[in-house]
């Protein structure tokens, strides 16, 4: 018999097939739910809506501070980026390099440390020898106001002065009239996409320094995983079977654009695509995204020490106290 079970994942080109139901989970009658805003899918997972969700890290991670820690992980990251493009300043600001951030007042979106600012601050520390307590920071939308984010836990380090954006104010708006000197944002400024010169990027050449980064530490920044609850962790076919579909569904993706290189990727829109690909393929290889505990622990270890360092985890968590049981060999 069939396990019934409710999957929330965002519409990635890489979980498509999952929600298309051209790969199915073995052993599971699977209904699939996405939402216009991932932060929807998490708010959900919280309230109990699904059986298996995609799930951001600093979330999942501040519900193991809690008495009773609800959800382990399957190593699968729907979601990772390159992060240096997401630090934003006032061109007025004086702010030439990481280290001139000290002192400064700076904007974080929807929480004091969502997943790109935890790892930007981790990598100023480590890099630049910044860390949080220098600056001042202002939590809010971007280009939308938001309210704080009350179903997840929000811890505050002592020693760094942290405020929420007033009612109506957005990050972008206070950014470009210099009300705030810099910001670390999942979503670019419109004002920056619209041509605003009074905004820029930290990093100009961001590809340039990201692309060294990952030379210099192999990490490939993940944001999210897949969460479930502990109860479900425990059925280990379960899990794999789970794990096998989000790896198929990747792969076909991922097949997608090296069967497209044969013919210069003519189905795609952009020019030059393919050097773009035959340049990532080389960097960062065949399977250029990928799942599984064995090639993403340095990337989980390295988040889990900035998220303790950065007072968001009361202890040092290691991979093993957060992965599924029956995936730690992944």
């Amino acid at each position: 018999m069939s396990t019934p079970l409710c999957v929330g994942a965002y519409a990635y080109e890489h979980t498509e097939a999952l929600l298309d139901g051209r790969v199915p989970i073995a052993g599971v009658d699977a209904t699939f739910e996405t939402a216009p805003l991932v932060s929807d899918i998490f708010r959900r997972t919280v309230e109990g809506h699904y059986d298996v969700a995609e799930y951001g890290l600093t979330y999942f991670l501040r519900t193991f501070d809690l008495e009773d820690s609800p959800f382990l992980a399957l190593p699968i990251f729907p979601n990772r980026n390159f992060r240096h493009s997401a630090v934003f300043v006032n061109t007025a600001a004086g702010i030439k390099k990481p280290q001139d951030l000290a002192g400064k007042t700076i904007g974080e979106f929807a929480l004091f440390g969502h997943d790109p600012g935890v790892w930007m601050k981790g990598v100023f520390h480590d890099e630049y020898g910044l860390t949080p307590d220098q600056s001042r920071w202002v939590i809010g939308g971007t280009d939308h106001p938001i309210p704080a984010f009350d179903w997840v836990p929000q811890p505050i380090p002592d020693g760094v002065d942290v405020r929420h954006a007033a009612e109506g104010e957005t990050l972008g708006a206070m950014l470009e009239s210099g009300e705030i000197d810099a910001l670390i944002s999942v979503d670019v400024p419109q004002a920056l996409l619209n041509g605003s010169k009074k905004i820029a990027r930290l990093f100009p050449d961001y590809e340039t320094v990201e692309r060294d980064y990952y030379r210099r530490t192999g990490i490939f920044p993940a944001m999210h995983i897949v969460a479930v609850p502990r109860e479900l962790a425990a059925k280990a076919d379960l899990m794999t079977s789970v794990y096998r579909a989000f790896c198929e569904a990747k792969e076909i993706a991922q097949q997608k654009y090296r069967d497209g290189a044969l013919k210069q990727h003519m189905g795609a829109v952009t020019p030059w695509f393919s050097k773009l690909f035959e340049e990532n393929r080389a960097l960062l290889g065949e399977d250029w995204w990928p799942y599984g505990l064995g090639a993403n622990r340095r990337v989980l270890d390295t988040f889990l020490r900035y998220h303790h360092e950065q007072g968001l985890s009361k202890r040092l968590l290691t991979s093993e106290d957060i992965i599924a049981p029956a995936l730690l060999d992944t």
